[in-house]
């Protein structure tokens, strides 16, 4: 039985790392924040290529940035190193910096991260595109500069690795984002194997979202063979790994059918963390969700089941999104620049028209190579409403096929949303608690335990939707972790036997 099957792994992981109690949390754990890891990855005498930022001639909305899906197409589809820059930039780079009392100077980056310790890197596989030669290079998002880790065109390896996926197939430039464990840790012990997708997703929200500003096709891949990804960036696989690919745009210039020899490279770099915490639990979870194989990766590739969920007519309520020529305009650029983590929520009401339409635009498909076909999700939507204009105070189930509310139970649940999110403030004051759920014995059966990793991909990808759907809006929206056990029980029965990936809080900034 290959390790993958051994779907034992998986609940060991997710039951132990639940709160309050998770066998594989310890209580007396402290987090000094004063000692935050460096969350800058600094290779050492490796050439670099500096990124160009210029000023956007695009105008592109950021609701319709969220909600499309180019398709893959010939044509204008090969980013040049300026579209690549802005990619990057506004997937992981430095949007803000804040100077915190007793703290110093704090720089936050284009997307959520779980304790603003930025533990996700993103590398680059590409051609030559304009400006920039093949190779593979490491984003250094404070220095704004690729490092050539290797010349050449080596995308091939990804093709193979992805048992020849098309979209990677054709693509001038595949982005690989990876996790390095220890900068999480520090924090959040073990759980921070959920958090490598939470934050990752995030990421990939965006990088998906300005993909499709430029007009450039893009795909999210969990499927692959691990250790010739992690081989291709000389990873150290004990200390990071490679989580997710995104091949970006088309090409007739495919990679060719040799596979280039991958050699071992031994590059230096500053310390990946001054905190050496090896997980154990981590480790293991990560090598049993991982792929060995390219016939495992064939066999990872195909339809998602279908979950179909009775809908209770009598309960429904119809939302009412904003046709395109009536919703905010913002570009997304300025909504990427000024998006932060609300700390601190009103208990004014938003519109009815506002709630449809964030949800709307953050719920029409991902294109991943585990939801087949287009719009297909391992991720169901439960909601609890505090203050929606013209729109009871209650919980709810979102049918995103129907587009419709089902009404579970009315109520004003303020303080349990405050409870289910960690006993803090933020959801019991915000107006709409979302809580991101998947009914994993489904998803595990199908994909095993790399199925784990795209539940909460998934989440989290559309959790970054949501921010980015807020803040158009001009609203606050932050991300949030929770009691598992207890989410399910409240929206129980209808979410019976389902767990929770990814929690969203979305109102008014106070």
């Amino acid at each position: 039985m290959d390790m993958n099957n051994n779907i034992e792994t998986a609940w060991h992981y997710h039951n132990g790392t639940k709160h309050p109690n998770g066998s594989l949390l310890s209580r007396f754990h402290f987090y000094n924040s004063a000692n935050k890891p460096n969350p800058y990855k600094i290779y050492k005498d490796l050439p670099s290529i500096a990124l160009p930022i210029q000023k956007s001639e695009k105008d592109f909305s950021a609701l319709k940035a969220i909600s499309a899906n180019i398709k893959l197409k010939e044509g204008r589809q090969i980013p040049d190193l300026n579209v690549l820059a802005k990619i990057l930039y506004f997937s992981g780079g430095i949007t803000k910096t804040i100077n915190f009392p007793g703290v110093g100077d704090v720089e936050f980056r284009a997307a959520s991260c779980t304790g603003a310790l930025y533990h996700i890197e993103i590398y680059v596989v590409c051609q030559d595109v304009s400006g920039l030669e093949a190779g593979v290079y490491h984003f250094n998002p404070k220095e704004m500069k690729l490092k050539q880790l290797r010349k050449g065109d080596y995308r091939r390896v990804l093709v193979n690795a992805t048992a020849n996926d098309i979209n990677a197939e054709n693509a001038p430039v595949i982005l690989i984002y990876t996790d390095i464990f220890t900068r999480n840790t520090v924090k959040y012990q073990t759980r921070e194997y959920r958090h490598a997708f939470w934050d990752c997703g995030t990421i990939i929200a965006n990088t998906l979202a300005i993909s499709s500003a430029h007009g450039l096709a893009a795909k999210v891949i969990v499927g692959f063979v691990d250790k010739q990804v992690n081989s291709l960036l000389d990873l150290n696989s004990d200390k990071e790994v490679s989580l997710a690919l995104v091949p970006i745009g088309f090409t007739k210039n495919v990679s060719g059918k040799n596979v280039p020899e991958v050699e071992l490279l031994n590059v230096k770099t500053e310390p990946l963390s001054n905190y050496d915490i090896d997980d154990p639990e981590i480790r293991r979870m990560h090598q049993a969700s991982s792929l060995t194989s390219v016939n495992q990766v064939k066999d990872w590739q195909g339809n998602t089941p279908k979950i179909t969920i009775p809908l209770n007519v009598g309960n429904v309520i119809p939302l009412q999104p904003s046709p395109e020529n009536g919703m905010p305009q913002d570009s997304l650029e300025s909504v990427i620049i000024r998006r932060g983590s609300t700390r601190q929520f009103s208990l004014e009401s938003i519109s009815l028209q506002q709630f449809s339409t964030i949800i709307y635009y953050s719920t029409r498909g991902t294109p991943t190579d585990f939801l087949k076909p287009y719009g297909n999700s391992l991720i169901d939507l439960y909601i609890i409403i505090n203050s929606v204009t013209d729109l009871g105070s209650g919980s709810y189930f979102y049918n995103r096929e129907k587009n419709v509310l089902e009404l579970l139970r009315e109520g004003k649940f303020r303080h349990v949303a405050g409870k289910l999110g960690l006993d803090q403030a933020l959801p019991a004051d915000g107006s709409v608690s979302l809580f991101l759920m998947s009914d994993l014995n489904k998803v595990l059966k199908r994909f095993g335990n790399r199925g784990y990793r795209a539940a909460q991909l998934e989440a989290s990808i559309t959790g970054g939707k949501l921010y980015l759907g807020s803040y158009t809006h001009r609203l606050g929206a932050t991300g949030l972790t929770f009691y598992d056990d207890q989410v399910t029980e409240f929206f129980s029965p209808h979410a019976k036997g389902k767990s929770v990936m990814f929690m969203v809080i979305i109102g008014k900034k106070a």
